[in-house]
């Protein structure tokens, strides 16, 4: 396990800005990234994170391929599952009530990160939030994300650009699990698990959201965390809302 990064106090953003959106469609959410890593580009010492829960569909990542979706374009139309290609790392994944979503925009020169060492610390904020849950994650050798007892239950997927991340992680908290027998997760022929499924605990989507954020704050070094639950950059169109953050 990674150990939390020491970092030069004078060089850090301290200050981590989260937005807790609930459900959002997929053009707002790019266009609330868009903003945010425009921002955090022009100011190293600024950093974002943005929860919420991405409208049901199937997004596809660099390496990903039409071949791991296995419903045709008549069964994904009948089940409003659009099917978008995005400028991420990974494959396939899909999205469905009961995940969290969590993109940080972070300046990763500020925090003196690669991008490949970044990955990795994502990774590891997903093991401490199995073990979180008393689930026994482990990562996968052919692709990133974790799993736990053979099926991924974390999607990891990131794109940089200009030193500033975007997209990030797919979590699984207790969706309904079936349909994602039809998508190839990461080009994974075995189909995703859940929290709910693996924990011996008792699991809910607002608490999954609260933890993931403080390892996210915890892990990259940020001493304070500023929560909102609207962006000017997002239209006042979402149709649910996260619990206030508790202080």
């Amino acid at each position: 396990m990674h150990e939390r990064l020491q970092q030069d106090d004078t060089a850090l953003p301290r200050t981590l800005a989260a937005y807790l959106l609930g459900a959002i469609d997929f053009d707002e959410l790019s266009a609330l990234q868009r903003r945010l890593r425009y921002d955090v580009s022009g100011d190293r010492d600024t950093a974002a994170v943005i929860f919420c829960e991405m409208e049901p569909g199937i997004t596809v990542g660099r390496e990903g391929s039409a071949a791991h979706i296995r419903p045709n374009a008549e069964s994904l139309a009948a089940r409003r599952w659009p099917v978008r290609w995005v400028g991420r790392g990974g494959g396939a994944v899909l999205h469905q009530v009961g995940q969290v979503v969590c993109f940080p925009v972070l300046p990763l020169d500020a925090l003196n990160l690669s991008p490949a060492r970044y990955l990795s610390e994502l990774q590891a904020v997903c093991l401490d939030l199995c073990r979180e849950y008393g689930i026994a994650g482990a990562l996968d050798a052919e692709r990133p994300g974790v799993r736990a007892n053979g099926r991924q239950i974390a999607h990891i997927g990131v794109a940089v650009r200009d030193w500033v991340s975007s997209y990030g992680i797919v979590l699984n908290v207790n969706p309904d699990l079936g349909p994602f027998r039809d998508v190839k997760c990461d080009g994974d022929p075995v189909p995703m698990t859940s929290l709910q499924r693996e924990s011996p605990l008792r699991v809910r989507v607002s608490g999954v959201r609260q933890k993931l954020l403080e390892l996210i704050a915890a892990r990259f070094g940020f001493a304070r965390v500023s929560v909102f639950h609207h962006h000017p950059a997002a239209l006042p169109r979402t149709t649910r809302h996260a619990l206030p953050h508790a202080s």
